[in-house]
């Protein structure tokens, strides 16, 4: 089994780190850059900064200088999103010091620019964002614009057809767990992590050092995503490698 990863989330407004409660609530939690060089010195696999409000008002891509700002402190993969919707985003976002750039909104609209982003940059460079969520049926569907939206989508067709597309990895997060802290939605990501063949990555819910290894022992999944644990110091990432170490889950240490 391949070590699985521990990715911190760091979603920001204005430049500003913030976190809510299924996308709802948003307040200011602190200073991305200085989350960011905190969470790489505690052993972070890789970090996500995402604006999260970018696409639902229409402002366009994450700024270019926080991405600067993030990307000087670290050492370990960068993935950035947030009103990604064009080649010559993506490109600007890499130039910019990104080592994977997450699309999302715009994916779901346009899905040849998955296609096209892939020819040009390489499908180890995307990554497929998705906020699902629950409809009124009970079937697990696609939302868009800060999980605000719901669009229709089937999540299963959705992730199927990305990766067909040449996504390469999906970071898969619910909109119905996210910040409530009652754990990963481990239904979901069970059919998605048999649905397709590229790394999937758990996101949203997680709220102690259970749901970690939890998701792990009963998914597929290649990594496990988190924020407010971190951002309100209710645990690091070294304690929770050495709870995965105790139930025989291998990390990178």
């Amino acid at each position: 089994m391949r070590p699985k990863k521990i990715i911190p989330c760091l979603d920001t407004r204005n430049g500003k780190l913030v976190k809510g409660i299924k996308f709802l609530n948003v307040s200011d939690v602190g200073d991305p850059i200085e989350r960011a060089a905190e969470y790489a010195r505690q052993g972070a696999d890789e970090l996500v900064l995402y604006d999260i409000t970018a696409s639902n008002e229409g402002r366009g891509r994450i700024s270019l200088d926080l991405v600067r700002a993030v990307s000087e402190k670290l050492s370990v993969s960068l993935t950035v999103g947030g009103g990604i919707s064009s080649v010559g985003d993506i490109q600007m976002i890499i130039d910019a010091g990104a080592d994977k750039v997450s699309i999302n909104s715009a994916a779901v609209k346009n899905p040849e620019l998955i296609k096209k982003a892939a020819e040009v940059f390489g499908s180890d460079r995307i990554m497929l964002g998705v906020d699902a969520k629950r409809n009124k049926n009970g079937l697990f569907v696609v939302a868009t614009n800060g999980g605000q939206k719901e669009s229709g989508k089937s999540l299963i067709d959705w992730v199927k057809e990305a990766e067909f597309l040449g996504a390469g990895e999906i970071c898969l997060n619910s909109v119905d767990a996210d910040g409530v802290k009652s754990g990963y939605d481990i239904l979901m990501l069970k059919e998605v992590c048999r649905s397709v063949s590229i790394p999937v990555i758990a996101s949203g819910g997680c709220g102690k050092l259970e749901h970690f290894s939890e998701v792990f022992e009963k998914t597929d999944v290649a990594a496990a995503l988190a924020a407010s644990v971190f951002h309100f110091n209710e645990m690091t990432i070294s304690e929770i490698k050495e709870h995965l170490l105790g139930k025989g889950i291998p990390v990178n240490k």
